[in-house]
């Protein structure tokens, strides 16, 4: 009996495990290219702005890009946390911004986020 409840627990750990990193299994750029490319690029604007080095950036000041007043105005640095933050749920962090969009999943956003920090040389 104890064999096969050590085995049961082993595999309830390691289950529990991979269910706790699942952001770690997804890739950030395939994220992104199914979630955001529609209306961004990483270092060519779109419908939105340029992303590759938004973080360390402050919000609506990539040049020739037409921001709304409330984003150019906002006084944010994009930082890791505060991209999360915009992608679940732009209009709580920012009122009256242009963008329609947001990203509901957490492992997906983790994964955005971490591909954008991944292209922070891009400014």
């Amino acid at each position: 009996m104890l064999p096969a409840f050590f085995f049961l627990f082993a595999f309830a750990d390691v289950t529990w495990t991979l269910a706790a990193t699942g952001s770690e299994r997804l890739d950030g750029k395939e994220v992104f290219a199914k979630r955001c490319s529609g209306c961004h690029g990483t270092d060519t604007s779109k419908e939105g702005p340029r992303l590759g080095g938004i973080i360390g950036r402050k919000a609506g000041s990539v040049a020739g890009f037409q921001y709304s007043d409330a984003l150019r105005s906002s006084g944010i640095v994009w930082n890791e946390d505060l991209v999360n933050k915009w992608l679940e749920n732009p209009e709580r962090l920012v009122k009256d911004n242009d963008m329609d969009f947001h990203v509901s999943n957490p492992d997906e956003r983790a994964a955005v986020v971490a591909y954008l920090k991944s292209l922070s040389n891009l400014k």
